[in-house]
């Protein structure tokens, strides 16, 4: 089918409503300017070699050479040969903690913006990979299966806040177990699972359940959001710090060790984020371990481009306005 690469360009055929415009100004100008002179019987007489079709035609060259100008720049293309291209890449579900602990600032501008930043930044760095997304708290949701549609992937992220899970808490056993029947259970390869807590809350089931979903197959790869030494948690409600039943701020602090025990038991690594980019590039570095599969099949079209042979019109018909004269050929 027949395609414009920029057509926004094409919009400057506008342009030649405005010369139109500009014709029928200079006409009606010459017309008056003749009848200020004097006599427009002698005016013509003086001017008869003048001639109105060779002025229309010049306009007519001029025409003709911008919108080949405008075609040529917009980069008209005709479909050639289709090409298959099949995509390899593995089977990513990351599991996202948005319990209310998220909204510590320990690292700014908060826990959850930082892992919002990072999950953006791996879904544009795994672009063959299917990616999943399980939010999680006091218990865990599917909120997107998996999925190439890397766009919704993004706005999945952006809606995933604490009040999407009502029960509070960090249920990583939980969290695992949902992020594992996302998968197709009869591979035993091509998955990963990246957790991104803060794994506040000590779950006595987190690591039976990690064992048991590495023996399918899974790697699990952890990546701890915040400080060891924590900080107050900003309750969006009150404008508040959380406070405790004594009446005592909460502090929330980042679990490590057991982050770290999950992933060293899967086969995975530990990660305490600090940059985005360097979290990526060592995620990316693990996940590329992981033997790929076929993620999908796209269709790449080749397109000839048939810009030049607008611009050589554009110069011809330039190169002919330029010669061809206003004067009539006829003579005297």
């Amino acid at each position: 089918m027949l395609r414009f690469e920029h057509i926004n360009y094409l919009t400057g055929l506008f342009a030649l409503i405005v010369l139109g415009g500009l014709f029928a100004f200079v006409l009606f100008w010459k017309r008056r300017t003749i009848k200020k002179i004097g006599d427009e019987k002698l005016v013509r007489e003086l001017t008869r070699k003048y001639s109105p079709f060779n002025f229309l035609f010049k306009f007519l060259l001029i025409v003709v050479c911008m919108t080949a100008i405008i075609f040529g720049a917009a980069n008209m293309q005709m479909p050639g040969a289709e090409d298959a291209v099949s995509r390899k890449g593995i089977d990513v579900v990351i599991a996202m903690d948005v319990s209310r602990s998220m909204l510590a600032d320990d690292i700014k501008p908060n826990r959850l913006e930082r892992a919002r930043q990072l999950i953006y930044k791996l879904i544009d760095q795994f672009p063959d990979d299917r990616i999943g997304l399980v939010v999680f708290a006091g218990h865990a949701y599917l909120q997107m299966p998996l999925t190439t549609d890397h766009a919704a992937a993004r706005m999945y992220v952006q809606q995933a806040n604490p009040s999407i899970v009502p029960a509070q808490g960090t249920v990583i056993s939980e969290a695992l177990r949902v992020s594992n029947k996302a998968f197709n259970s009869r591979e035993r390869k091509f998955k990963s699972i990246i957790l991104i807590t803060d794994g506040e809350d000590h779950d006595e089931q987190a690591l039976p359940m990690a064992q048991q979903i590495a023996s399918e197959g899974v790697m699990i790869n952890t990546v701890g959001i915040g400080s060891p030494e924590g900080s107050p948690i900003l309750d969006p409600t009150t404008n508040d710090y959380k406070k405790d039943a004594n009446g005592n701020t909460v502090i929330s602090k980042l679990n490590e060790p057991e982050l770290q025990q999950l992933a060293a038991n899967t086969n995975g690594i530990y990660l305490r984020l600090s940059e985005p980019d360097e979290a990526v590039a060592a995620l990316n570095t693990q996940l590329d371990k992981i033997e790929k599969t076929a993620t999908g099949d796209n269709s790449l079209r080749e397109y000839t481009s048939y810009f030049q042979w607008f611009i050589a019109l554009a110069l011809l018909f330039l190169i002919g306005e330029f010669f061809y004269p206003e004067r009539s050929f006829k003579t005297a």
